[in-house]
């Protein structure tokens, strides 16, 4: 028979998975969304499924390195303790989805098992730091990649995907059989269905990688205290699609439209990039921070395009020079004139402040810095006490 105590743990853990849905489909379907090949219910649809996969799938590792190997004694993780940390991981989480910013849920869960470590002596710290280290890495590995490719090679990848948003449906139904099947839309063209299929599969792609790391961050510690690991994940998976379906509108337009203008091209690159980075991470066994990298990495490629445009103004003997592009300076035959590093027709060519948003991005930042930093500190506080007086 399931006990009251046990009731509400589950309560409160259903709250942090659909936080957690709330706010990993954004950087999944984000720059789906901006580009308009999903709608945001297709796209929480379509979260929950992956998500699902994942955390059935790989993500039972993950559950058993934060349930387990993070503190020196699972022992500490009782049903009243695990109540607590999930409280303080579902509360962070929500402070940033009702800001319309989606925080790291790895960093909320493990700084919030951080605090109940720490404050009990139990928090293995070699481990602590390998995953603080990689956390620190990997967004700016994700930024500066999608900066370069932005800055210097955008234009190019444009013309090869060459992928353009047409009037009317990319799909229809044709109804003029016994069963109906999709067809191309009137004015769509095959590279056109070609990039909306990759950028979907690629969001797909990180909806699992997200299931795999981040259905821990909702179950581990009722794992730790003994609770069964398969309802756990049932439970787990319901809630993140709630979420995905609900709250998660919000990351979702901050993601696809107001930090920068995500054109299908620029959807793919930051997909792709941000998907590599979670999948290297998840290999050699670190929990992805996958809300910062991915978010980083639109960060990134929107200041790298807004920055395009740079020349160079040299003065010769008091004489003012015409500008030169950078693109001029790195010809590779003499005589050669190297692509500029603005090289797209300037009429199609958004601006800077629409390319890339310095306000939303700092507060962007800003959260996903105070989300985890609340989780950690409050659970630490909040255990200190509770040992000094009960246990």
């Amino acid at each position: 028979m399931i006990g009251p105590l046990l009731l509400v743990g589950f309560a409160v853990s259903l709250f942090v998975g659909f936080n957690i849905g709330g706010s990993n489909t954004g950087p999944a379907f984000g720059p789906a969304v901006g580009a308009g090949v999903v709608s945001k219910l297709f796209a929480g649809a379509l979260m929950a499924v992956f998500f699902s996969i994942g955390a059935w799938t790989i993500g039972r590792r993950v559950v058993n390195t934060l349930g387990r190997d993070l503190v020196t004694d699972p022992g500490v993780f009782t049903i009243e303790s695990s109540i607590v940390v999930l409280f303080f991981i579902g509360g962070a989480l929500f402070v940033g989805n009702y800001a319309g910013v989606p925080a790291s849920t790895s960093m909320t869960a493990v700084g919030a098992i951080a605090g109940l470590g720490v404050a009990a002596g139990e928090l293995n710290w070699a481990i602590m730091g390998e995953i603080a280290v990689w956390w620190i890495v990997a967004p700016l590995v994700g930024f500066w990649v999608s900066g370069v490719v932005g800055r210097y090679f955008y234009p190019t990848i444009n013309r090869w995907v060459a992928i353009e948003r047409s009037d009317g449906p990319l799909l229809t139904l044709d109804r003029s059989g016994a069963v109906p099947r999709p067809r191309s839309g009137p004015n769509s063209t095959r590279r056109e269905v070609v990039g909306t299929v990759v950028v979907i599969g690629i969001g797909c792609l990180m909806a699992f990688s997200s299931g795999t790391s981040n259905i821990a961050n909702a179950i581990a510690p009722l794992y730790g205290a003994g609770v069964d690991l398969n309802l756990l994940i049932l439970l787990g998976c319901a809630a993140v699609a709630v979420g995905a379906l609900t709250i998660a509108r919000r990351t979702l337009d901050t993601l696809g439209n107001d930090i920068t203008d995500l054109p299908l091209t620029a959807a793919i690159v930051v997909a792709v990039i941000s998907s590599g980075i979670v999948i290297g991470l998840s290999a050699i066994g670190i929990p992805a921070s996958f809300v910062i990298i991915a978010t980083m990495s639109i960060v990134g490629l929107g200041w790298g395009r807004a920055t395009r445009s740079t020349t160079v103004s040299q003065g010769v003997r008091g004489e003012e020079t015409p500008n030169v592009s950078v693109g001029a300076l790195t010809a590779d035959e003499p005589g050669e004139q190297a692509p500029d590093i603005g090289e797209e027709d300037p009429a199609e060519t958004p601006s800077a402040a629409e390319l890339f948003d310095p306000e939303t991005t700092g507060r962007v930042v800003l959260m996903q810095n105070v989300v985890p930093l609340l989780s950690t500190l409050g659970a630490y506080a909040t255990f200190r006490v509770l040992f000094a007086v009960w246990w």
